[in-house]
């Protein structure tokens, strides 16, 4: 769906590329934060992972929690990949939902996985839109970013008075392995640094929380068998292999983050985790 969003825009205007309102029409077709094979691999992928399902149904709890009720509001979901966030927040309702990417590859896969939401291209460092939005999430997506305290500061910028923004990245530095590399990851958080830069940025910062903590030893496993393995050239194969799991064990993956989910839902802080939820709030 092509539509021109309604807020304040700080930019000249957008650019339409084969359908899409491109507002850094300059990088719209380049590679270098993401693997372009990564889409392919992604859109069979996500319809089926343990993390991607259990990742969506803990931020739509969170949507549910911490936003306003009583109207409809506009969320941006900046970095949206292949829409699968977007896909799976349009069942809530209430929420005028936009998905933006820096990269046309991924939103072309998004607009033809979800033809009936609303997908813009743009650099989340300069988000050309002020006071516009009620909500704005990054899923997985500061990590990919060098300039990942400019994306706050805009993203701040972007956000109505008292706007939630809502943020998961994987956490620990000392988790490092091969596939963030494939990935290109530029880092992994520790929880002190992502509530310090969201602070400096203005945020108030309601909640952070681990998620992936009763899979987090096999997780570590995993992670620290994987850099003692051999090196393929073959990136899109290594991609896959790393995120790729068998039915049954998928299956029982799932189940587990159910104990995750159940805990984040009561209200508590999980401790530890591969990945790590914040929700900050504009502060006024």
């Amino acid at each position: 769906m092509l539509r021109m969003l309604t807020g304040n825009t700080t930019a000249a205007g957008p650019v339409e590329i084969d359908g899409i309102l491109c507002y850094a029409p300059e990088v719209a077709r380049a590679h270098s934060d993401y693997p372009s094979e990564g889409f392919d691999v992604t859109a069979d992928v996500e319809a089926r992972s343990f993390w991607c399902r259990s990742r969506i149904r803990i931020i739509r709890g969170i949507i549910e929690r911490y936003a306003d009720r009583s109207r409809t509001l506009d969320m941006l979901d900046i970095g949206c990949g292949i829409g699968g966030m977007v896909g799976g927040l349009q069942s809530l309702g209430r929420l005028n939902l936009t998905g933006s990417e820096i990269y046309l590859s991924g939103l072309q896969y998004a607009r033809s996985r979800l033809p009936d939401a609303s997908f813009i291209q743009l650099d989340a460092t300069c988000i050309p839109f002020t006071q516009s939005f009620d909500l704005i999430g990054a899923f997985d997506v500061l990590e990919h970013i060098d300039e990942d305290e400019q994306v706050m500061a805009s993203v701040h910028n972007a956000l109505r008075p008292g706007g939630l923004f809502l943020i998961t990245v994987p956490q620990y530095p000392w988790m490092w392995s091969h596939l963030d590399e494939i990935v290109h990851h530029k880092r992994r958080y520790t929880r002190s640094e992502l509530r310090r830069k969201l602070q400096a940025a203005g945020f108030d910062v309601l909640r952070t929380t681990s998620f992936v903590s009763l899979l987090f030893p096999p997780m570590v496993l995993s992670r620290f068998m994987s850099r003692a393995r051999a090196r393929s050239a073959d990136t899109a194969k290594e991609f896959e292999s790393e995120v790729n799991l068998p039915g049954p064990l998928n299956a029982a993956f799932d189940v587990m983050m159910r104990v995750d989910e159940a805990l984040i839902a009561m209200g508590l802080s999980l401790p530890m985790g591969g990945s790590l939820l914040a929700v900050a709030r504009k502060r006024v």
